[in-house]
C-alpha cells in the first residue's frame, strides 16, 4: 500500500489507491480509534467525492455514524473533532500535491495525528492481510454537520486592525477559499480565489519557487505590504514581503513572537523543527520564549506541542500550530496572527522586509534533495566526515542528524514522503556555506553516486 506515508495517506488516486482503500480505512477507523461517531471532511479536488462516497460507506457499515462537513479545510476538520469531542476524524486532501494526487488525513480524539506509528500502518496491515469488512448489523447515520459559522467566529475573534495594510493574497485555487473573504473582506488584492480541484494556475505547494511567482508580480504591482499564499486545503501558509521577496516560513515562527510574547505578555515553550533557523532561537529567547526542537511533521508536531504545552509552534514548511487551537496547525489563523504583526511594524514605520532583515541572520542553503539508497550510509557518513574535522557545539539524532558548530549548522534526514535525502545547511557567510555545500555534494556523489 503506497498510499501509507508517516503523517497520513497519499497517492496518486486509482494508481497508489482507489475506493476500494478509501472504503476499507473507513470500515477500520472506528475500531482503530473506537469511535461510534466519525467526522468527515473533504477538499475540492475532482476525485474527492468519489473517495468520500467510499469513505462513508466504509464508516457506516462498519456501524459508525458519520458527521459531514462537506467541503472543509482541513483545520475545520481539526476544529470540529477537539471542539465536539470525535475520537476520529478523516479529511480526504492531497494537502499540497497536483491535481492528480488525493489522500485522507486521519485525527484521533482531541485532534491528534494518527500517523503510521500510531495506527495508520496497523490500518495498512489489516488492508494487505486481506483482512474482511464484515458489515455490521447495526448500520451507521449520516448526518450533515455544519460549524462555518462558529469556525469564521473563532478566527475572527483573532483578527485586529488591519486596515492599514495593503495585501495580496494568492488563495491557490484552493480551501481558502471558504474564508478569506469572510475574513479579510474585499481589501486585499485576491488571485486564483475560485476553488478549482484541477489547480489551473499553479500546483497548490507555496514552497516552489514558480508557484508563487504571480504572487510576487501582484505584490510589485500594486505595492502591497505583505504578500499571502496558502496551500490546497490551507493548513500551510507562506509569505513574500512588500517587495515579493519570498520569507522562509521557519522565520515566521520569530515574526510570531512578537505576538504571542510582545502583544500577549505570554511566557513558554516554542517548538520549531529539526530544520529551523538559528536566527528563530536567538530572536525569540529574548522575548521570554524557551525553544523545543523537534522531528519534521503534524504527527510529530502536534503531539509534542501538546506534551509540551507549548504556547505555538512552526516548521520550515508553512505549518504552524497553536495552544489555543487544540495543538493543531491552521494556515488561516497563522496569517491572521502574523498580519497582525505585520499591520502594527507598518504603523511603527518597519517595512515587513526590515523586519525579517532584523531576524534573518545567517546564509541558508534551503532543502537540497538528493536521490540515494543507501540513505543511513549517506547521512553517517555526512555526520562523520564533519564532526571529525571540528569540534561540534550542539548535535541532534531524532530526525535524521543536525550537527552544530561555532559558525554553521546542518540537517541531514531521509524524506518521509519521498524517495529523497533531504540536507539543509545554514552558514555566517555566503563562502563558508558554498564550501560546506560543496563538501556535502562532493560526498554524496562520488559515494553514493547523488
Amino acid at each position: 500500500m503506497g498510499a501509507f506515508h508517516a503523517y497520513d495517506i497519499r497517492g496518486v488516486y486509482n494508481v497508489d489507491f482507489d475506493r476500494d482503500t478509501a472504503y476499507k480505512v473507513g470500515f477500520f477507523i472506528p475500531e482503530l480509534l473506537k469511535a461510534d461517531r466519525v467526522l468527515v471532511g473533504r477538499d475540492c479536488r475532482l476525485s474527492s467525492d468519489e473517495i468520500h462516497d467510499s469513505l462513508v460507506k466504509g464508516i457506516t457499515d462498519a456501524g459508525a455514524d458519520v458527521c459531514d462537513l462537506g467541503l472543509s479545510t482541513t483545520p475545520m476538520v481539526y476544529f470540529g473533532t477537539a471542539r465536539y469531542g470525535f475520537k476520529a476524524s478523516v479529511q480526504i486532501t492531497a494537502s499540497h500535491n497536483p491535481a492528480s494526487y488525493n489522500g485522507m488525513k486521519v485525527s484521533g480524539e482531541n485532534a491528534l495525528p494518527v500517523g503510521l506509528d500510531n495506527g495508520l500502518g496497523q490500518i495498512r496491515d489489516w488492508i494487505d492481510e486481506g483482512r474482511k469488512c464484515v458489515p455490521a448489523e447495526r448500520k451507521g447515520k449520516v448526518e450533515k454537520m455544519d460549524i462555518r459559522r462558529e469556525y469564521l467566529d473563532f478566527l475572527l475573534g483573532h483578527k485586529e486592525d488591519l486596515s492599514g495594510l495593503k495585501i495580496a493574497m494568492d488563495l491557490s485555487n484552493g480551501m481558502a477559499s471558504l474564508y478569506a473573504k469572510d475574513i479579510f473582506g474585499d481589501a486585499p488584492e485576491y488571485i486564483f480565489e475560485e476553488m478549482d480541484g484541477r489547480f489551473p494556475n499553479h500546483e497548490p505547494n507555496p514552497l516552489i519557487p514558480e508557484n508563487v511567482e504571480a504572487l510576487s508580480a501582484l505584490v510589485r504591482r500594486t505595492g502591497a505590504d505583505v504578500g499571502v499564499i496558502y496551500d490546497g486545503d490551507a493548513d500551510r501558509v507562506t509569505f513574500t514581503d512588500e517587495n515579493g521577496q519570498f520569507i522562509s516560513p521557519d522565520l515566521m515562527i520569530a515574526v510570531l513572537g512578537h505576538w504571542f510574547f510582545e502583544k500577549k505578555g505570554e511566557k513558554g515553550i516554542v517548538l520549531q523543527d529539526i530544520r529551523s533557523s538559528k536566527a528563530v532561537g536567538e530572536h525569540l529567547v529574548p522575548m521570554g520564549a524557551e525553544m523545543h526542537t523537534w522531528k519534521v511533521g503534524r504527527a510529530f508536531a502536534a503531539r509534542k506541542l501538546r506534551e509540551l504545552d507549548g504556547v505555538y509552534g512552526g516548521e520550515l514548511a508553512g505549518h504552524y500550530y497553536f495552544r489555543d487551537f487544540f495543538y493543531s496547525d491552521s494556515g488561516l489563523l497563522a496569517s491572521i496572527l502574523i498580519l497582525n504583526v505585520v499591520a502594527e511594524m507598518k504603523r511603527r514605520g518597519v517595512s515587513l522586509s526590515a523586519l525579517i532583515a532584523g531576524i534573518a541572520k545567517y546564509r541558508s542553503s534551503g532543502e537540497i534533495n538528493f536521490r540515494i539508497e543507501d540513505k543511513q550510509g549517506a547521512m553517517d557518513a555526512v555526520r562523520d566526515y564533519f564532526m571529525a574535522q571540528e569540534k561540534a557545539t550542539a548535535y541532534m539524532d531524532f530526525d535524521g542528524y543536525r550537527v552544530e558548530f561555532p559558525l554553521w549548522w546542518f540537517n541531514i534526514r531521509p524524506s518521509n514522503t519521498e524517495p529523497y535525502l533531504r540536507f539543509i545547511c545554514e552558514a555566517s557567510s555566503q563562502e563558508l556555506l558554498d564550501d560546506k555545500v560543496a563538501q556535502v555534494r562532493k560526498i554524496l556523489t562520488e559515494h553514493f553516486g547523488a
